[in-house]
């Protein structure tokens, strides 16, 4: 079930909202003001937020630059509501990182369509992330984060740390790493996945340490 947060200082238009989503089987949470969603953003797990963006208090746009300054809300879905004299305000939210905008007053039938084609996409945005404690990889961007900096890793770098992640855990011995990145069947190279491995380590900084070795078999992450 996904769980939906929306913020909209006007009653009559979040009970509204609420209870059609409700009605769509979501899980709602309903703040008055950007103040109070914040606070609720510690104790709850979302998958969207439907947000106003003129608030008594904290406004709209500055409740999305705080959420989106964040790494653990970065990826969080957000769509504005807003009233038809505020487009130059939707461009800075959609620029700020907000996946879609509806135009008040609307119909609650597109309202729903776009959260769920948000949603949408969203899930397939997630599948191509990979985490692993502070570590992200975005397959698609081809880029890697350790914790909040962006490492510049090699094409084979980046394939092994790719397959570190898909399967975390798992020990993987030198020859299956050479025959699955390289593409070699013997282990004369094994040095090659040493000394890349060993790259990828001082790259990551601090959450190198997560690849461990196994004398004499291969590696792992965090094993």
């Amino acid at each position: 079930m996904n769980h939906i947060l929306v913020i909209e200082d006007q009653e009559d238009v979040r009970e509204l909202i609420a209870y059609n989503l409700k009605k769509q089987n979501y899980e709602v949470i309903e703040a008055a003001n950007a103040n109070d969603a914040l606070i609720l953003l510690e104790d709850v797990s979302l998958d969207l937020v439907l947000l106003d963006l003129m608030l008594p208090g904290l406004s709209g746009l500055d409740f999305l630059k705080i959420l989106k300054a964040k790494d653990e809300y970065r990826q969080l879905a957000v769509i504005i509501l807003s009233a038809k004299t505020e487009e130059q305000e939707v461009v800075t939210g959609l620029k700020l990182g907000a996946d879609d905008y509806v135009t008040k007053p609307f119909s609650i039938k597109v309202l729903l369509a776009k959260i769920e084609s948000v949603l949408r996409r969203v899930s397939q945005r997630e599948e191509d992330v990979l985490t692993y404690q502070d570590i992200r990889l975005h397959q698609d961007e081809h880029k890697v984060f350790s914790g909040k900096e962006e490492v510049i890793l090699t094409n084979k770098e980046f394939e092994l740390l790719l397959l570190f992640l898909k399967k975390p855990k798992k020990i993987f011995h030198r020859y299956q790493l050479l025959n699955s990145i390289w593409g070699y069947d013997s282990e004369t190279y094994t040095r090659t996945v040493d000394a890349h491995v060993s790259s990828l380590r001082k790259k990551l900084g601090p959450m190198g340490k997560l690849i461990r070795s196994v004398p004499k078999v291969g590696y792992g992450l965090d094993v």
